[in-house]
């Protein structure tokens, strides 16, 4: 019975566990070994002045100055917000998280990885919204480093992933949202910053989890339409605010004529038929509408002559 590379790839992918950080307890204290390796010099140095060695004299002394600079390598140095990442023979053992001065066997491999919050600004990307009209957006991305292990060992090179992947995140939160809202309700990239920004602190945590990246926080940054249609599209915005304010001022200017009206029929000031009703509305609201100062003239006549 043969197997196709189809359920090889299949096996393979299930025996795979990811690597997750874990503590290292084999680091000690470095100020400790360096006492260590400096009285076991001045030991050795005491021994072999006082003859004990006959003979072999300097021989005890180079031996111990060989082995004390084979262990000057298991030295190192954790800042704060910052880990060592120790492998042995390409096998991950674990990190150091504490700061201070620690050392480890030599044998052991150690590749620093700092844990400080970073942030970055994505390129500015000329993508399409939902409703298809060329924009450009940017972003900002606040993250650090969670897991040490998952980091250095799930992908290849973490920052350029965080990098590449935020990007992508951000040109598919684009896509699924458009510029402006049409309709009441509607969230759009403008006028919905929080929701937007929640979103794509989703979708960006969502694909650097398996880095063990922790996003912090998300915003964008810069948001316009491409050039092309800049201009059109900001006829289009000044139109829809010219409508929007003469909108209100119709509507405000309905109100006081109905309230006029209303005051002149309960005080009973004048009775008004209809043809007259109809005139003193109509000049009320060209009054009340119009975009520039009305003249007023006085009416010397009678009534209706």
């Amino acid at each position: 019975m043969t197997t196709s590379n189809t359920d090889r790839s299949v096996e393979y992918s299930a025996e795979k566990v990811n690597v997750r950080e874990r503590a290292f307890v084999g680091a000690l204290n470095g100020w400790m070994m360096l006492g260590g390796m400096l009285l076991l010099i001045a030991f050795v140095g005491i021994l072999a002045l006082a003859g004990a060695f006959g003979k072999l004299f300097p021989l005890p002394l180079v031996l111990t100055g060989i082995c004390c600079f084979f262990l000057l390598g298991g030295f190192f140095v954790i800042n704060p917000n910052e880990a060592t990442v120790l492998q042995l023979a390409g096998k991950y053992q674990g990190s150091v998280r504490t700061e201070g001065f620690h050392w480890v066997i030599p044998i052991y491999s150690k590749r620093k990885i700092t844990l400080r919050i970073r942030n970055f600004e994505s390129t500015r990307l000329k993508v399409n919204d939902h409703d298809g009209n060329p924009i450009e957006i940017a972003s900002i991305i606040v993250w650090r480093v969670r897991d040490t292990a998952e980091a250095m060992f799930e992908v290849d090179n973490y920052e350029n992933y965080v990098h590449v992947q935020s990007e992508a995140a951000l040109r598919n939160l684009a896509t699924g949202y458009p510029y402006d809202a049409h309709t009441d309700g509607e969230i759009a990239l403008s006028s919905h910053t929080a929701e937007v920004s929640a979103q794509l602190r989703t979708e960006i945590h969502d694909r650097l989890e398996k880095a063990g990246v922790e996003v912090i926080e998300t915003r964008v940054s810069h948001l316009a339409y491409a050039p092309e249609i800049a201009a059109a599209m900001l006829r289009r915005q000044q139109a829809a605010a010219v409508v929007a304010a003469r909108r209100t001022s119709v509507e405000g200017a309905v109100g006081m004529v109905e309230n006029a009206l209303e005051m002149l029929a309960e005080k009973k000031v004048i009775d008004l038929d209809e043809e007259r009703r109809a005139a003193m509305v109509s000049n009320l609201l060209v009054v009340l509408c119009s975009e520039q100062n009305t003249q007023p003239i006085v009416n010397a006549g009678s009534l209706y002559h």
